[in-house]
């Protein structure tokens, strides 16, 4: 009797490990489907630049100090509605051929500038400042 609880006994033992692992790929697998999800999500908000409100738009007065970081200035962007998310804005500037180049002022934007102009504007660019939207 004692030898049938043993084999009773391993074989919950084998059959809860294996329902375990099969509950830890289930849960691995999942983990990795939302986080392709989340980071194609990113990047294609980061190569898909679209205006804030295509069309006329609103124009918005923004000031960007001299110590102000990319940063910084993105969440000014962002806090005014010009651009949807900073942190996408941050990685576009790092991206583009305005790295680095924006300068201190006040600026006067519009919510149907694409963030490539905005930067653009940002960095002195006078043929992204007589662009048409």
């Amino acid at each position: 009797m004692g030898d049938t609880r043993d084999r009773m006994g391993k074989a919950g033992v084998i059959v809860a490990s294996g329902a375990f692992r099969m509950a830890l790929y289930v849960c691995v697998i999942v983990l990795i489907i939302w986080i392709g999800k989340v980071t194609y999500q990113f990047g294609y908000e980061v190569f898909n630049q679209q205006a804030m409100s295509p069309g006329e738009g609103q124009e918005v007065t923004v000031v960007v100090k001299e110590d102000d970081s990319v940063y910084d200035i993105a969440k000014t962007l962002e806090s005014k509605g010009l651009i949807e998310d900073a942190l996408v804005f941050w990685v576009q500037e790092k991206l583009s051929n305005y790295s680095g180049q924006m300068r201190p002022g006040t600026y006067l934007l519009s919510t149907a500038y694409t963030p490539t102009r905005i930067m653009g504007i940002l960095a002195g660019d006078a043929e992204q400042e007589g662009a048409d939207s």
